[in-house]
């Protein structure tokens, strides 16, 4: 790979898949996906050799010209251009892998001031660009893809990788000031510092932005009460092409509607977020964790609603149905388990996680073998299921990039409904999964389902299928078995009025759900909020809704360029 020319200054990443350049498996987990996938196809899978810089024909950047005062802060490299054409869903890898990338931004930007960014949006303003907001680039849902149609004249990716610092760290109220291009593994390090922590751990951690979490409303580590980002937020910093609309700091109030709620989930179509104060929390240094077994799933399902309803408030309250169990070799028999963890920096946890292991055993739960692992002053490990389902979570998008080289297809998805519902959705889903995965692939597969979120009126399923694409070395053909699956899964999370994605966004791909699920009104006035503060609808135009002027529809990998819908325009 050649990083020759690059503005970026972070270690190089590996351009078309998850991770770092020089990063790989571990040989077990080489081992592992190989036992795997000679179970599911005895006569084997071609593998497509991971791509090189050199291997893509990009088309020429159509940039006419750039300011010489934004000249030091442009690059138009192709590595840096092909880091910034696709986020990290299955489909970006699997069209990196085949060498198609039909929209590339033009150039990239990465601005190190905020008067850097209203130059861009000057200079995008008067030439007719598109400016896609880039933080961690872990965007499941095309939300980073620069696919804007036709009526630009170019695209740029804003990396806010610069803007990284904490500015100030109040420990008195425990927040801090924080610069949104920060990633989480750097946040969490020099909060350490100050026995303090964000404690917001989303699967994309190593890689993820403060500002990217704050646009997408990104979902973390606490299974309760702090289930999403905005939860944390005590004040934004949002630079527009009209200016910057800066709250105060309080810690609540009841003064009309929220400024920062309005920012965050806007995922870069209103401006860039540039800066956030963060609630924070105290390092935990009292743990207790436990598993239950479960005969049947919803046994399981009935005792989490119970412990979501009790103020227990556990920070871990994952619960796995059978295939997830499985899939992940975390028993060594089918059954539903439900992980349990409680946290404190202030006090031991062993009254809470005791009850909420009597109120899973009253619903038919067993305890496991080796019980309830209580870990004071700060120790990470737990009970071996908990312990064995983090470890798999963690490096799951690891596995990704080879499982997809080889063919196979892991994705998921999520979503969020009340519990009275939950029996006729999980029923749903399965049924109308299952059978299109068994039409559409003709070969073995798995579909499973954990709760990744429980709040007291429901919990937030995340559904993962895994099956074998192609055989042949043709991504292609996966590619459109995936379409298939993805649009089938957005219909029927539709039909049973639950949310098109509980913590993944919007983006491009989840839009048509979007659509379903919110009403055109509310999406007029959104959308004339943004032409308020983006009159040029230069900013992510396509993602979440369009420019009011500018009809860009539906756009990135589940339509063809062709093949764009209109908004509000049903299949």
């Amino acid at each position: 790979m050649s990083e020759s020319g690059t503005k970026s200054l972070r270690k190089p990443l590996r351009f078309w898949g998850w991770g770092y350049a020089d990063e790989d498996l571990h040989p077990e987990e080489h081992a592992m996906i190989e036992t795997v996938t000679k179970m599911l196809v005895p006569e084997g899978l071609v593998e497509i050799e991971p791509p090189k810089v050199e291997d893509f024909d990009l088309p020429a950047s159509r940039l006419l010209s750039v300011p010489e005062h934004l000249s030091d802060i442009i690059s138009t490299t192709n590595y840096d251009r092909l880091v910034h054409s696709y986020g990290k869903s299955y489909a970006d890898m699997a069209r990196m892998l085949m060498r198609k990338v039909p929209n590339p931004p033009d150039a990239v930007a990465f601005p190190k001031t905020e008067d850097d960014i209203q130059q861009l949006f000057r200079y995008a303003a008067e030439d007719n660009i598109a400016l896609i907001p880039f933080g961690g680039g872990t965007s499941v849902c095309g939300g980073v893809e620069p696919d804007v149609g036709d009526t630009y004249q170019a695209t740029i990716s804003v990396d806010m990788e610069n803007l990284n610092q904490i500015l100030e760290i109040d420990p008195i109220s425990r927040r801090a000031r924080i610069q949104a291009g920060i990633k989480g593994p750097d946040l969490e390090r020099q909060l350490k510092q100050h026995g303090l922590t964000l404690r917001h751990y989303p699967q994309s951690f190593p890689f993820v932005s403060l500002g990217g979490m704050l646009a997408t409303r990104a979902g973390g580590h606490f299974a309760t009460v702090y289930t999403h980002i905005e939860d944390m937020v005590e004040a934004t910093r949002l630079v527009t092409p009209k200016g910057i609309i800066e709250t105060r700091a309080l810690p609540g109030s009841g003064a009309g509607p929220s400024a920062d709620r309005m920012i965050c989930g806007s995922e870069g179509t209103l401006g860039i977020i540039t800066e956030a104060t963060m609630r924070l929390q105290h390092r935990p240094k009292w743990r207790a964790t436990a598993s239950v077994r479960f005969d049947r799933f919803m046994n399981g399902v009935d005792a989490v609603r119970q412990i979501a309803q009790s103020g227990l408030f556990p920070s871990n309250c994952r619960l796995l149905d059978e295939a997830e169990v499985v899939i992940n070799r975390i028993a060594d028999k089918p059954c539903a388990i439900l992980v349990l963890g409680f946290e404190s920096a202030d006090h031991p946890q062993d009254q809470k996680i005791e009850r909420a292991v009597a109120i899973a055993e009253e619903h038919g739960g067993v305890l496991q073998k080796d019980g309830i692992s209580y870990n004071p002053d700060h120790a990470e490990k737990g009970s071996s299921e908990a312990e064995s389902w983090r470890n798999a979570f963690i490096r799951m998008p690891y596995w990704r990039n080879r499982l997809t080289a080889m063919g196979m297809i892991a994705d998921t998805f999520e979503t969020a409904i009340t519990w009275d519902r939950f029996p006729s959705l999980y029923k749903a889903v399965r049924s109308t999964m299952e059978s299109a995965l068994r039409e559409i692939t003709q070969r073995p597969f798995s579909f499973s389902c954990r709760f990744t979120h429980v709040y007291p009126d429901g919990p937030a399923p995340y559904f993962t299928f895994y099956f074998v694409g192609d055989t042949t070395g043709d991504l292609g053909k996966a590619l459109e078995k995936w379409k298939q699956l993805k649009r089938i899964s957005m219909e029927v999370l539709a039909e049973q009025g639950a949310t098109v994605t509980h913590h993944h966004a919007v983006g491009r791909d989840h839009r048509y759900g979007y659509e379903q699920q919110t009403s055109p009104l509310f999406r007029q006035t959104l959308a004339a909020g943004k032409h308020f503060l983006d009159p040029q609808g230069i900013l992510n135009p396509g993602a979440l809704i369009d420019p009011q002027d500018k009809n860009v529809g539906i756009r990135g990998v589940l339509y063809d360029s062709d093949d764009a819908l209109s908004p509000d325009e049903h299949r």
